[in-house]
């Protein structure tokens, strides 16, 4: 059977992740609240502030700034966290 949650990301019920994603805390907050579709949102989001902040995400530096942007981007009830870094240019295949 599908678990459901209210996603804080989309503001509705949406199917939840099957196992927290990240140990301690985090991960059990993230699997109460944020659903499979939004941590797929998250994970593309991830991927370009790594590649664009050239994030090293073994450095202890590197995941406390991962860390902090999950968090913007999920709890901090702002949409600033989904704002890319100031240079960012989209791909041509992503652009509108």
């Amino acid at each position: 059977m599908t678990r459901m949650v209210h996603c804080v990301k989309l503001g509705r019920e949406a199917e939840g992740l099957e196992k927290p994603p990240l140990k301690g805390e985090v991960g059990k907050r993230i699997y109460d609240s944020v659903s499979k579709e939004a941590w797929r949102m998250w994970l593309e989001h991830s991927k370009m502030l790594i590649n664009e902040y050239r994030l090293d995400l073994i450095s202890e530096a590197g995941q406390r700034i991962w860390m902090t942007e999950l968090d913007k981007y999920f709890f901090s009830g702002g949409n600033e966290a989904a704002q890319p870094p100031p240079d960012f240019v989209a791909p041509k295949d992503k652009q509108e």
